[in-house]
């Protein structure tokens, strides 16, 4: 039985050491090693030749595709409301960036998430006044694009609007409207940009008027171009992302890597002609497309119960994009129709991300533990709403959990402490039977049977517990709620790691005092490995998010209270 508690104990341990593999992994930008392999390509059916909208689409992005007959001066317009600054191009009436002015911006963390901010050279330095996402400079490109295909030279993100004049700031008002008008092709298309009080949602309106003396089928798209540069900031335990992201009823939620669509245009280089290969939905009538990444989201929602296809593509070095194609129908000449579609760009608060559309809270990362995440934040958020702070919404939401796993935690201690009540007689036995390793282990389990102990029964509630402590990192690591979210005194940020390392120490001492408590193997190699393990979790709590931490010292200390107790019990029973 000793044997099997050791090998229990290397499992632990080697479980802890993939967790931080797999986390340097995804820092790095290397996919995860819990990912499912991506299915073999399947040319898809459903898409024909050039003349599908998701091919026009592919057409309408070409740089050059519609040529303007007269150059018309464009300029970039700024709107700012209480929540956002964004230009808007009238170049194409582009979204070319926007900032979230309530929310600071990442920067680059430096060495190791910016080390402990004990050093100068360590703090985090650069970044924005407040989180830009939406952005053209350098080697970064995210832009939100939309505009018509179906018929040549139609207004498409390459054309020259104008802007109608109008207030550029919310000021006293509940909302703000930029107004862009473009006529080309045999088509006037009117882009309105709605900015409300207060909120995320950007309204957007096209409006189609057919000016020539033919019917005609205009396509509307709407798209988010993307570089592939993996993100700054990215932490060995604190790892950021981006990624194309796509829900709809039928097929639920899919990330659509960069990479993903890299080899899709690989393989339609090598395969001329041929449809798409892309695993995703490509055609549905509702759902959205968008830009997720760590804490923050930019989708687009388009016009609901409206047919529309789904694409994905490279649009150049480095450079993709993913939208849809909506048909607006045939409009005869002199007739208009309207499409009202939104875009979401802001923080992936899930009570918000709900309130926009269906699906989109999925957005937030909870990893291969979601299962467990969602119902667990869903829990801590019901205690901040009472509480007020999310530091002592993480030590009341560990009360909770101990007290949920009170009488599992309690059979487990009081087994720990029979165990070390017993430890001379083990030490008997081992002493006797060193020479004969099975006549010990028969020993050890008539011992075992006649003090009924279950040598097992200390390392229960540490498998019970990993799931709740992975399904916690990836709680605090996703939740932009908790993000810049201070506790106490030198704790500012709980998603980030504690500043001065002082929760790590704690949960060192905390640990050493647990591991005096429980009995002391009497295999030196197991002895060892006992005193080691506190050590090596501490330094992989430095780079943890200091919630994470707070989590198990409290839990550590609770646990201490209660052993502590069980063993006082048994003691003066024994001696009684």
């Amino acid at each position: 039985m000793d044997i099997n508690k050791r090998s229990i104990l290397w499992i632990v341990f080697a479980v802890s050491i993939v967790m931080l593999w797999n986390n340097w992994l995804i820092s790095t930008g290397k996919p995860s090693m819990f990912a499912p392999a991506p299915a073999k390509s399947v040319a898809s059916a459903s898409a024909t030749a050039s003349g599908t909208p998701a091919a026009v689409a592919a057409a309408a992005a070409t740089p050059g595709a519609t040529a303007v007959a007269e150059p018309i001066k464009t300029e970039v317009v700024t709107i700012t409301t209480d929540v956002m600054r964004v230009d808007i191009d009238t170049l194409g009436g582009t979204v070319k960036r926007l900032e979230l002015l309530k929310h600071k911006g990442s920067g680059d963390p430096g060495w190791f998430n910016g080390c402990w901010g004990l050093f100068e050279f360590c703090k985090p330095k650069g970044g924005h006044s407040a989180e830009v996402l939406f952005r053209q400079e350098g080697k970064y490109t995210y832009l939100g694009e939309t505009g018509l295909v179906g018929a040549p030279g139609l207004p498409n993100h390459q054309t020259a609007f104008v802007a109608k004049p109008g207030a550029r700031m919310l000021n006293d008002a509940d909302k703000v409207q930029l107004v862009l008008e473009a006529e080309q092709g045999g088509v006037k298309l009117t882009k309105t940009f709605t900015f409300k009080k207060g909120d995320y949602v950007v309204g957007v309106q096209h409006a189609v008027t057919n000016t020539s003396a033919a019917p005609m089928a205009p396509q509307l798209y709407l798209q988010l171009k993307h570089d592939g540069t993996p993100p700054e900031g990215s932490g060995f335990m604190n790892p950021a992302f981006i990624a194309p992201t796509m829900f709809t009823a039928e097929t639920q939620y899919k990330k659509y890597e960069f990479k993903k669509i890299e080899k899709d245009a690989e393989w339609m280089k090598d395969n001329p002609g041929k449809p798409s290969p892309a695993e995703h939905v490509k055609s549905a009538n509702n759902g959205w497309v968008a830009i997720s990444q760590h804490f923050f989201v930019s989708a687009f929602v388009p016009q609901d119960k409206l047919e529309r296809e789904v694409f994905t593509k490279k649009e150049g070095d480095n450079l993709y994009s993913i939208g849809v194609v909506q048909p607006l129908g045939t409009l005869a000449p002199g007739a208009t129709v309207t499409n009202n579609a939104r875009l979401y760009s802001g923080p992936q608060d899930t009570e918000t991300l709900k309130s926009v559309t269906e699906g989109l809270d999925l957005v937030k990362d909870y990893g291969w533990l979601a299962i467990v995440a969602r119902p667990m934040w869903g829990a801590m958020a019901a205690i901040h709403s009472v509480i007020g702070n999310w530091g002592w919404t993480i030590i009341a939401f560990t009360i909770a959990i101990k007290l949920l796993f009170f009488p599992l935690s309690a059979a487990s201690f009081r087994s720990m402490a029979k165990m070390k009540t017993v430890t001379p007689k083990m030490t008997e036995i081992r002493e006797r039977y060193k020479g004969d390793p099975q006549k010990m282990n028969q020993a050890m389990m008539e011992l075992y049977k006649t003090e009924k102990i279950n040598p097992l029964g200390g390392c229960l509630p540490i498998f019970v517990q990993m799931p709740v402590f992975i399904a916690l990192y990836w709680v605090l690591n996703a939740s932009v709620e908790m993000r810049g979210a201070p506790w106490a005194l030198w704790i500012t940020d709980l998603t980030q790691h504690d500043p001065w390392a002082i929760l790590p120490v704690l949960y060192a001492i905390s640990m050493y005092v647990t591991t005096r408590l429980n009995p002391q193997p009497a295999d030196p190699v197991q002895a060892k490995m006992m005193m080691f393990m506190p050590i090596a979790f501490s330094v992989m709590f430095f780079f943890f998010p200091s919630g994470l931490v707070l989590y198990w010292v409290v839990n550590n200390l609770l646990s201490i209270a209660q052993q502590w107790v069980i063993t006082k019990k048994l003691e003066v029973g024994t001696a009684k």
